[in-house]
């Protein structure tokens, strides 16, 4: 049985890289990774790499990335304290894992 020769993957035609794309959805909007993996098509994992450097190249600038943090679905724990971006295993009180995922915006250093 003859296959056809498969022809290459296209990438998606994009006007603005990645981490623009990701800028500019940010502002004005609190959304979650998840929410920003769907509205740019790119994997979940990959958006917290993204936004780790979208978070080290706004330091210093006029606007920043904020991050509204995790908490646990049981207790009501919140990780005030957590410096990572992705969304923590399990809650240090209760241990369960139905933890929410962590919410970010970007707004201006005045707010």
């Amino acid at each position: 049985m003859k296959q056809r020769p498969r022809l290459p993957a296209v990438p998606s035609e994009r006007t603005a890289t990645i981490r623009q794309e990701i800028i500019a959805l940010l502002e004005g909007r609190l959304l979650s990774p998840r929410e920003i993996s769907a509205e740019i098509g790119i994997p979940e994992k990959e958006v917290y790499g993204h936004l780790f450097h979208i978070q080290k190249s706004m330091s210093g600038k006029e606007r920043h990335l904020f991050m509204e943090p995790s908490s646990c679905l049981k207790c009501g724990f919140v990780f005030r304290k957590r410096e990572r971006l992705s969304k923590p295993g399990k809650c240090p009180v209760c241990r369960v894992e139905h933890i929410t995922d962590p919410l970010f915006s970007i707004k201006k250093s005045s707010e």
